[in-house]
């Protein structure tokens, strides 16, 4: 992990399509995140916070896991993206999940959560190990610390000689996180992050969707990302938007892993929770 005096960028920039993205990003990921909070033990009646909320798919998932007995508070510095959140919890009916605008760090925030769970926040954070050592004084005993985040750093993995076109956007994508600030290898620093912070030492697991029929959405999420990362790809000097070629790289990306027989790999995360004392 690099070390940073500030927070990184916000890589994926925020537009429209940016939080569309994010609304496909949480269906591909949503086994995943499910998996997780039953593992890490996100129960009925429970209060909790979450940190980087964004369009509000995961608290929407942990309304579900706590219930209407339950309370989610979701958090982001967004305040813009925290209004679809708020439109979509009250589209689905939930009535005991709410979202604050502000730095998860600098805000007071009542104290006493039954859980504090994040997807995809840490990476961006300057001192990621310091933000959970002050999210767990909001905690009450025995409380559960739960983050998912991005092992981007292994990604090179999946580069193979029959794969140009996937070998190219790997290097770009890595490239421009990197530049951007964001802590690339964040799913396997968890482990060190939690210990840093002072909290037990975490139960880990990683996973990745891949796929390769025509009809996978992976595809689409895929180059959707790109379209996302284009304006800071473009400011760096990494690729041009014209280079990417967004409207057709769902099909050019498919049409590789055909005649690659290689089915695409979609960004591992690393799921990491741990219970304070009781």
């Amino acid at each position: 992990m690099n070390n940073q005096s500030r927070d990184a960028e916000y890589t994926m920039g925020r537009s429209e399509s940016e939080t569309e993205r994010l609304i496909e990003q949480s269906q591909l990921y949503d086994d995943v995140t499910r998996r997780f909070f039953l593992r890490s033990g996100i129960a009925k009646g429970m209060k909790v916070l979450d940190v980087g909320s964004g369009a509000g798919d995961v608290a929407l998932t942990l309304a579900e896991f706590v219930g209407p007995d339950g309370t989610v508070v979701g958090v982001d510095v967004n305040p813009d993206i925290l209004k679809t959140a708020q439109t979509r919890a009250d589209a689905a009916g939930f009535t005991n999940v709410g979202f604050i605008a502000g730095d998860i760090r600098t805000l007071e925030l009542p104290d006493y959560f039954d859980a504090i769970v994040g997807r995809l926040v840490l990476l961006y954070m300057a001192d990621p190990a310091e933000a959970l050592k002050k999210l767990a004084t909001h905690l009450r005993r025995g409380g559960i610390v739960a983050f998912q985040d991005t092992e981007l750093a292994l990604y090179r993995t999946v580069i193979h000689p029959d794969t140009p076109l996937i070998n190219q956007l790997v290097e770009w994508g890595l490239a421009v996180f990197e530049r951007s600030g964001a802590h690339l290898n964040m799913g396997m620093e968890l482990y060190r992050v939690f210990v840093d912070a002072g909290l037990p030492e975490p139960t880990l697991h990683f996973e990745a969707p891949m796929g390769g029929p025509e009809d996978w959405p992976g595809f689409e999420y895929l180059a959707n990302s790109f379209r996302s990362l284009v304006p800071l790809m473009e400011a760096y000097g990494i690729a041009t938007a014209e280079e990417i070629d967004i409207d057709t790289l769902a099909d050019r990306i498919q049409a590789e892993v055909t005649t690659s027989k290689r089915p695409l790999l979609l960004p591992p995360h690393i799921t990491a929770y741990a219970s304070l004392p009781s």
